[in-house]
């Protein structure tokens, strides 16, 4: 993931707008970096996110009623963007709280060592 040789520029740059250039550079990707980018770090991450879509579908629970969400494939494009921009937010949210957390045990131990 890491690896940024292995990006293909031509996703990238204007010239490809017409086209599905998301499809295409997703498609281009190798299934380990696929599950890389799937995978929360930690289950609280991984709750808000089933939390953020229910509340964008709709809050009936799908075991007690036979919930069928019909769309447009505009809107439906829309709600995988939405969904993939909470979970790009998370992330970096528990990015953030994990090196503050080991920010501050690294404070606490130079004042024990002190």
């Amino acid at each position: 993931m890491n690896n940024i040789d292995q990006r293909n520029p031509e996703f990238f740059d204007n010239q490809t707008a017409g086209a599905n250039s998301l499809l295409e550079y997703i498609k281009s990707l190798s299934p380990e970096t696929i599950g890389q980018l799937s995978k929360p770090a930690s289950s609280g991450v991984m709750e808000a996110i089933e939390r953020t879509i229910s509340g964008m579908l709709g809050g009936l629970p799908s075991d007690d009623f036979n919930v069928m969400v019909t769309t447009n494939r505009e809107s439906l494009g829309k709600l995988l963007a939405s969904a993939m921009l909470n979970g790009y937010l998370l992330r970096n949210a528990e990015q953030r709280m994990a090196f503050e957390n080991t920010l501050q045990s690294l404070e606490a131990d130079s004042q024990d060592n002190e």
